[in-house]
């Protein structure tokens, strides 16, 4: 057995191998360390290997998927042993001979497909990058959904892919693995390296063309031989780790170059699409619009939101199918009501290609393509977008196939076929029976027992069982005669007589005992038979049943989304080829649910206008403003507009007329990037030098506080140059919030730059924010009350003023030379105000003539009532 596993895992020396024995899957040697660590299991010995005892663990093979996921979240690979016959098929081969065992599934991030080790709200992808000469290919599967996209790529174009499809593996020549190490880290991604002829482009096509079953892949488009090397390699990785049986993979789908908003990994970051800063789903954008019901259709929405299209008639299409459901709110919720029953179809479909569904996965289709049939039925009179015509037309001519499922699976089928009772009485008449003989053996002898009585004319004649002759029937030794001459003898056979007794056998009975002994058995088989029999039904239309579940899928996310426009008050935006941006009344969707749910005031909407067509068009903008003013957040909700516009949502806001964003750039917050020798200042820098290298005349770009991680007068001359470049070279739509307010006198030397500020309001002492977007520019940034308010100790607070006054006033009087101050003595010998004096205090004063000691519980409850009561006073 040893030799065995030892045969098996020099072939996979990279993963950990679960080596099937009975009940468990065993680890031995350094895979049991490793496994016993990472799991915390307990490790144990068993025999010896060269003198050295082997280390061993295990699991249980019916709780082995929870296991899978701690070691591939931990970065584990792990192959699965099986055993390949039973024990008894093996002893046939000879007394000593082992199981046969092999590895049937190579387990990996990117190849997952048991809904309990996926997210049922989130793709799981495998990546692939290849580069061949100048070019560069990126292609992404979803191993549990089919999903297949190629795209052709740049280099400096992996970061922001890697950021937008966010694999949980990545597929990479061994020579390039190096050079994407970084990139990969960063997003954390598994970096697979593989040989390079899984990467050579004229094997791909070969490949491609034989999963698919085409002459050349040019039956799904033009591919570069780069994007075909990387389609390639996923197909090469999916053969090796499923063992030649490959998934229901969809015909790929071509990502042209420029077809999607392109988005950086900062930005994404920055704008919390669909992680906040912290890592959290709870707070992005897509926790905050998610309003789907189906798992399919919150992985399409991510889809859309990730990948916002420049395609106008896409777009347009898009925004139909969410209007048509916005106008008919009883249809939006017919349809929401419908799809709430309807089962991840997808996953549920991927499986059984793969050989791994299950009895409930053929559930799920019955139900799915139930609730296909009911929605194809409500929208069939409808006059519908082209988005939801397509969508209606795949949910129907799945009826006869329904019809099966439904007489062939009782409601609640079990998770193993093994378990039995898959299906349904009255669909099978030989299982039926065989079920019969299992379950009322004993009843079935009885009216055979009756049956030959009557035949014989015997009363006492009884059909008994024993260890020896099996079933036999039994008559007193007195009709023995009888039994034995014709015609009762051509029926029944003697087989023995005792002293009282004579005992006969029938073929009839010989053929129902041997059924009885076998019905368990032969229950099962029939099960699995029927089983296989529906699999291939499905299977043989995967693409017809494929297409109805992303029907499904769509249908959810354009009712999710006018559901969400209807609650929210959000409207339609205007997308077109110009250069406008305009919005009236804009908001941000998860600041606005959030203050929603403090219960503290609304929020409080603003305008903005950044069209950069026309001779007196302004399409950037210089806010200035104090901090908490809520100046980041109206930089961030117009991206965010501006991305929901293209993805094919309402946005939120009263209007808003939006030009295609082929580039969208964001530069919003501090953090440092120790890892990589990075100061806070420097992480700024690479982000902004990113942003001016790239931008074109078609992006949009938020910067925010450019300049503040330096020296004051070098900040304040970065963001001074930062500023013009973007205005005379960039050309682009932009935010630019500053505290350097220096800058507002840009505004009358170029000529698309206008200054806003956020409004704030100063009352006894205290500043209070309006949190409104007005022209105009801030004349200070209330710094200090805004320390106030963070808690710092009035003796800072109050020091603070001391010290801003003084160089305010400075700072008018020696013409802006502040520095100057700087060196100036007495400033620096002023001596801090005093500490106030504290004031006397009523509740001191009484506790100080309190002795504990003496008080009865009744008198401390009564001290406690009056110290209140003195407090108030005070």
């Amino acid at each position: 057995m040893m030799a065995q596993y030892l045969e098996i895992k020099q072939r996979y020396p990279d993963a950990l191998l679960f080596y099937r024995m009975g009940d468990f899957y065993e680890l031995f040697f350094e895979d049991a360390e490793a496994a016993a660590a990472a799991l915390d299991i307990a490790l144990t010995k068993r025999g010896k290997h060269l003198g050295q005892d082997i280390a061993m663990c295990g699991v249980p093979h019916h709780a082995a998927e929870g296991y899978l996921l701690t070691l591939i979240r931990k970065g584990f690979r792990v192959a699965i042993g099986e055993q390949l016959e039973s024990p008894a098929e093996a002893k046939k081969r000879g007394s000593k001979s082992v199981v046969k065992r092999d590895v049937v599934r190579l387990v990996t991030p990117g190849t997952l497909t048991e809904d309990s080790l996926l997210q049922a709200r989130a793709h799981n992808y495998l990546a692939a990058w290849a580069q061949v000469r100048d070019d560069c290919g990126f292609a992404w599967v979803d191993v549990s959904t089919g999903d297949v996209t190629v795209t052709p790529a740049t280099p400096a174009g992996l970061g922001p892919l890697l950021a937008r499809v966010a694999p949980s593996e990545l597929l990479v020549a061994e020579g390039a693995a190096a050079e994407v190490s970084a990139a990969a880290a960063d997003m954390g991604v598994t970096l697979t390296a593989r040989p390079g002829g899984g990467f050579d482009s004229a094997a791909a096509t070969d490949r491609i063309a034989a999963l698919y079953k085409v002459d050349s892949a040019d039956a799904f488009g033009t591919f570069g031989r780069a994007e075909l090397a990387a389609l390639g390699a996923v197909i090469d990785y999916l053969e090796l780790t499923q063992r030649g049986r490959l998934p229901l993979l969809r015909p790929p789908v071509r990502e042209r170059a420029g077809g999607t908003m392109q988005i950086d990994a900062a930005t994404r970051a920055n704008l919390e699409i669909t992680r906040t800063l912290s890592g959290n789903r709870d707070g992005s954008l897509l926790a905050a619009v998610d309003r789907t019901v189906t798992g399919a259709g919150a992985r399409l929405l991510e889809a859309r939101l990730t990948s916002p299209s420049t395609d106008l008639a896409q777009i347009a299409a898009r925004l139909d199918a969410v209007q048509a459901f916005a106008e008919d709110a009883a249809l939006t919720a017919q349809v929401r009501d419908a799809l709430r029953k309807a089962p991840d179809m997808e996953r549920a479909l991927g499986r059984l290609g793969l050989g791994r569904g299950g009895p409930r996965d053929l559930a799920a289709l019955r139900n799915g393509l139930g609730r296909a049939a009911d929605l194809s039925r409500m929208l069939a009179p409808l006059d519908l977008p082209q988005a939801l015509r397509g969508a209606a037309a795949d949910l129907a001519g799945h009826d006869d196939l329904l019809e099966e499922f439904e007489a062939a699976l009782v409601a609640e089928p079990p998770l193993l076929v093994r378990d039995g009772g898959m299906v349904a009485a009255g669909y099978s008449a030989d299982l039926d029976e065989t079920r019969r003989l299992r379950d009322e053996g004993r009843g079935v002898i009885a009216g055979l027992q009756g049956e030959y009585a009557r035949t014989s004319g015997i009363n006492a004649l009884k059909i008994k069982h024993n260890n020896v002759l099996g079933y036999f029937v039994e008559t007193p030794a007195g009709h023995a005669q009888k039994m034995m001459a014709p015609p009762l003898s051509e029926t029944f056979i003697h087989r023995q007589t005792t002293a009282s007794q004579v005992r006969f056998t029938t073929v009839e009975l010989s053929e129902l005992e041997t059924r009885i002994l076998n019905a368990g058995a032969r229950a099962q088989e029939l099960e699995r038979e029927v089983f296989d029999h529906l699999a291939g039904l499905v299977l043989a239309r995967a693409a017809r049943v494929a297409n109805a579940a992303r029907a499904l899928a769509t249908l959810d996310l354009h009712a999710s989304l006018a559901d969400l426009a209807a609650q929210e008050g959000w409207a339609r935006p205007k997308v077109d080829d110009s250069r406008a941006f305009t919005v009236a009344a804009g908001r941000h969707p998860p600041v606005e649910q959030a203050l929603r749910r403090a219960g503290g005031p609304g929020f409080v909407a603003n305008d903005c206008d950044l069209t950069a067509d026309g001779t007196a068009a302004r399409p950037l903008w210089l806010l200035t403003g104090p901090n908490m003013a809520g100046k980041s957040t109206f930089l961030r909700q117009n991206a965010l507009i501006a991305l929901l516009a293209q993805a094919g949502s309402f946005v939120p806001a009263e209007a808003a007329h939006v030009g295609v964003v082929d580039q969208l750039f964001s530069r919003v917050g501090a953090a440092d990037d120790l890892a990589r020798g990075r100061s806070t200042f420097m992480v700024e820098m690479v982000e902004t030098a990113a942003i001016l290298n790239q931008a074109g005349p078609r992006a949009l770009v938020i910067l925010d506080e450019i300049g503040r991680g330096t020296a004051t007068y070098d900040g304040l001359s970065i963001a001074w140059a930062t500023l013009e470049h973007l205005h005379d070279v960039n050309r682009c739509r932009a935010l630019f919030a500053t505290h350097y307010h220096e800058l507002t006198a840009l505004a009358g030397k170029l000529a698309g730059l206008r200054n806003a500020t956020v409004a704030v309001r100063e009352w006894e002492g205290e500043v209070v924010f309006l949190h409104e977007v007005t022209d105009g520019a801030a004349d200070r940034s209330y710094g200090v009350q805004v320390a106030r308010l963070a808690g710092l100790p009035e003796a800072v607070i109050a020091r603070a003023r001391t010290v801003l006054d003084a160089l305010e006033e400075g700072d008018r009087g020696q013409g802006g030379k502040a520095r100057a101050l700087v060196d100036d003595l007495p400033l620096f010998s002023a001596a801090p105000p005093p500490p106030a004096a504290s004031k006397p205090s009523p509740v001191l004063d009484r506790l100080a003539d309190v002795l504990p000691d003496s008080l009865s519980p009744r008198q401390a409850l009564e001290l406690i009532y009056e110290l209140k009561a003195l407090a108030e006073k005070d």
